[in-house]
């Protein structure tokens, strides 16, 4: 009977060529509107996962990509709105960027600042991807945010911290944030 092998699980291998020097950092360092927004991924038993990535993508800081797809057409800002950092051995990870603007809804509304995040890590075959959006911002007529069940839009909040906002990310089990099918 032939031996079978162990299975194969995606990653870690983030760290080979994916991070870049300047990826957790959207803004450079000394951008007076800078805000840090930071956290941990954990996994479903609560303990961290030190070989995940995160990335980020959002609006500027008047809610415009310099982007083709913007539906509103491209602003020549210069301002990239990606991010990309690998998590440290705690799970921990930390961007700099500047805090987004609110962006086109559908049929006329408006949604809320929020950040966009992908999340890769072992055992993922695919991304997860979730938003971040602030407690000290009105979200109310969000309407992505709307579409959440009251008891689960808490993992969807960056909460105040220090110098920035926090944003822990549970891939599974008791308090999972809400992922989103893209």
């Amino acid at each position: 009977m032939p031996e079978t092998t162990p299975s194969q699980t995606v990653g870690p291998y983030l760290s080979i060529g994916l991070p870049w020097p300047d990826g957790p950092d959207v803004v450079p360092a000394g951008e007076p509107a800078a805000i840090r927004v930071h956290g941990r991924v954990l996994d479903g038993a609560g303990e961290p996962v030190p070989d995940a990535m995160i990335e980020t993508w959002q609006a500027d800081a008047e809610g415009r990509f310099d982007h083709p797809d913007d539906p509103r057409g491209a602003v020549a800002s210069g301002f990239r709105g990606f991010g990309r950092c690998p998590t440290d051995t705690n799970g921990g990870y930390e961007i700099r960027t500047i805090m987004p603007g609110s962006l086109p809804g559908p049929a006329g509304g408006t949604q809320a600042p929020h950040i966009d995040v992908s999340v890769f890590a072992r055992g993922l075959l695919h991304r997860v991807v979730t938003r971040i959006y602030f407690e000290d911002n009105d979200n109310s007529g969000d309407p992505v945010l709307a579409s959440v069940p009251e008891e689960r839009k808490g993992t969807l909040i960056a909460t105040k911290a220090g110098d920035g906002y926090r944003f822990d990310i549970r891939l599974q089990g008791e308090g999972e944030t809400v992922f989103f099918d893209v």
